[in-house]
């Protein structure tokens, strides 16, 4: 999968595409300026991933309608159902993931691994260098990597297993154009994430 993506430097094109989707939608959150994303940063030791960083600073910082499904959460929060008794949230731990990894029945992947290994493994693909962008229900949670290989890349992690939205290949589950703001936009053309699905709900941008 590709991963040469800038994510130090805001393309003004970029930007400019997420104000024409998020502008028009009177109940689109205001952006939560500078200091509080600077702020972020600092408490959590890490730099966000441009253009998501100058989006929430200076364009919004939360729309109920999506994406996804159930709304592009503010930058610093969690889903409702996220839960209290998960692990710490790590966003300076480099996200371990660099490909699709379907951990349910996964026999090679789990083969020799104890039970714990396996759960500190899967732990650390929910819980290390990413923020949590929303969910689509049953489980099924967005993240924005912002720490190691795929920083800038969103992916779909659920109980069973992770994949990268956006890649080159046809064959891809969720083949698109890699980032945030490629996510966004093919929310925003009511396109399904899935190659195999219509074009309908989750993944709807009405």
């Amino acid at each position: 999968m590709m991963t040469d993506m800038n994510t130090e430097t805001c393309d003004p094109a970029e930007l400019a595409t997420l104000r024409s989707i998020f502008a028009p939608r009177p109940e689109a959150a205001p952006p939560a300026g500078w200091e509080a994303v600077r702020s972020f940063e600092a408490e959590h030791g890490i730099v966000l991933p441009e253009p998501y960083r100058t989006f929430v600073a200076e364009v919004c910082d939360g729309l109920r309608a999506g994406p996804p499904y159930y709304g592009l959460l503010p930058f610093a929060q969690t889903p409702s159902d996220w839960g209290s008794d998960r692990p710490e949230r790590l966003l300076a731990e480099p996200f371990p993931l660099t490909a699709t990894w379907i951990w349910e029945n996964d026999e090679e992947d789990e083969e020799g691994l104890s039970e714990q290994e396996l759960e500190a493994r899967t732990d650390a693909a929910f819980d290390h260098g990413s923020l949590l962008l929303g969910t689509d229900g049953c489980g099924m949670y967005w993240h924005l990597v912002v720490t190691g290989p795929q920083r800038g890349h969103v992916w779909l992690i659920d109980e069973y297993g992770a994949m990268p939205f956006g890649t080159s290949s046809n064959a891809s589950p969720m083949p698109g154009t890699p980032g945030f703001s490629g996510w966004v936009t093919h929310w925003a053309q009511g396109r399904s994430w899935f190659a195999d699905a219509p074009g309908d709900e989750p993944g709807e941008g009405s």
